[in-house]
């Protein structure tokens, strides 16, 4: 009776590891999670977070926290200038580097960040070169934005028709070391 419950562990423990990739949400036309929403727990996929299995993202092509969209079809990076209080979102590749320019709807995305709590709307700042009514670069202002501290949140949108959702968490570094 021990070796089936070993084997069931065994078991369990290998299907949480290697089944735990994100995937896009099927379209629908519901919106993507809010911070109010009781969305079960994802991997948090922060700058230098390793977890569930998963390698950890080094710091983005912009030094912010990286998080996966759609199981690595994307990723999304992000950066805040607490002086400006403004938040700026890099779409990334499957790479992890190069800017990846999308069509948001409403041409946005959305902010969510746990503590404090507070959400902030991502307007589509397309770079140079950038095709038009895409972008790979979303910005967003909050009085909030200007404390110095580590922020953790969600970021999602829709893109072409498909929601998204990564979580991320920013870890010290030098103009804001750990308390």
């Amino acid at each position: 009776m021990p070796r089936v419950t070993l084997c069931s562990s065994m078991l369990l423990t290998l299907t949480f590891v290697l089944g735990c990739g994100e995937q896009p949400a099927p379209k629908t036309n519901t919106p993507a999670p809010s911070a109010a929403s009781t969305t079960p727990a994802k991997d948090d996929h922060g700058q230098t977070q390793a977890g569930a299995g998963h390698a950890a993202h080094g710091a983005g092509p912009h030094e912010g926290a990286v998080a996966d969209w759609g199981g690595g079809k994307y990723h999304v990076e992000f950066t805040v200038d607490h002086d400006k209080q403004e938040a700026t979102v890099y779409v990334l590749g499957s790479d992890e580097k190069s800017a990846t320019p999308v069509k948001a709807t409403d041409g946005k995305l959305l902010l969510n960040i746990k503590e404090p709590s507070f959400q902030v709307d991502l307007v589509a700042m397309p770079l140079e070169g950038e095709p038009e009514g895409t972008a790979s670069r979303f910005v967003g202002k909050h009085e909030s934005l200007g404390k110095v501290q580590e922020f953790s949140g969600t970021i999602s949108g829709e893109l072409e028709g498909t929601p998204y959702a990564g979580d991320f968490k920013e870890e010290p570094h030098a103009d804001h070391p750990a308390k």
